[in-house]
């Protein structure tokens, strides 16, 4: 049975932090904690597994983490929520983020639903981002494939800082659209401080009818630009239950990587979430 660390898992509980987005999401508008995950990924040996924020109002984000970093095991890390667009007042927030401990292994604020791509290249947020080196921290960015061009400009502003792309990018899976997508993912993929995780892409996809021929050609053209060395799963669990359960994904991606070598595997699957996060 393949070990796998999960780069991209949330846990949550609505009565314990608000989150607007699940209001007008009734499946997902309910507890989903460390032992409903072992059920949904009964089968699977996953040893570890990196939370990733849960886009609380920003008032929870420092309780959120606080809860977060609680967490048994399989938790190894946690990406927190902060105020990057603060510039360089966010070091006191950094500041606070640290003192939970050493889980705290990244940041992410999300972008996906601002009308503007230009936010990704304001001024503040760009010296916010360039501050994360100086606290062993990455960046995950979380935007659609409408934002990619301005997010090769953040990335290209902050060589020093890392981040880690989720989901692809978002691309339009549903529509069957590769372009612009695909140039701008592999204008991306040519930045060596960028990785990216292979999540969230069936449900970008018709999460009724999906089948594994119409994420191919997403994940296989992610898995060429970045290569080897640079791409993480994610299981995005449990909002990948809108349109699969979590052990189809993992099947969907095992099939699509059927021909990479057994040491290619073995970076997408494990060893490359725990470099890139430090597990």
């Amino acid at each position: 049975m393949r070990s796998i660390v999960d780069s991209h898992v949330h846990l949550w509980d609505p009565r314990r932090f608000r989150m607007p987005w699940l209001d007008d999401l009734d499946p997902l508008r309910q507890p989903f904690g460390l032992d409903t995950f072992a059920e949904h990924a009964r089968g699977l040996t996953i040893d570890q597994v990196v939370y990733v924020q849960v886009d609380t109002t920003p008032a929870y984000g420092l309780l959120e983490a606080r809860w977060a970093v609680q967490q048994d095991l399989p938790v190894a890390g946690v990406v927190a929520w902060a105020p990057m667009d603060d510039g360089r007042i966010v070091t006191s927030f950094l500041d606070a983020l640290k003192g939970l401990g050493p889980r705290i292994k990244g940041i992410r604020r999300l972008f996906q639903t601002e009308p503007d791509p230009d936010i990704l290249v304001a001024p503040d947020l760009l010296q916010g981002l360039r501050l994360l080196p100086d606290y062993d921290l990455s960046f995950d960015i979380c935007i659609r494939n409408q934002q990619l061009a301005r997010a090769i400009d953040m990335v290209r502003a902050c060589p020093e800082t890392q981040f880690v792309l989720d989901h692809l990018g978002k691309p339009d899976v549903r529509g069957g659209v590769l372009d612009p997508w695909r140039d701008h993912a592999a204008e991306l993929a040519a930045l060596p401080n960028v990785v990216c995780k292979v999540s969230g892409v069936v449900t970008e996809a018709d999460h009724a009818r999906w089948t594994v021929a119409d994420v191919e050609p997403y994940v296989s053209h992610v898995l060429q630009v970045f290569g080897e060395d640079r791409v993480l799963f994610g299981g995005d669990w449990p909002v990948v239950t809108l349109a699969s359960s979590y052990s189809r994904w993992v099947d969907a991606l095992e099939q699509l990587t059927s021909g990479q070598s057994e040491a290619a595997k073995q970076k997408l699957w494990a060893d490359n979430a725990r470099r890139v996060y430090k597990l």
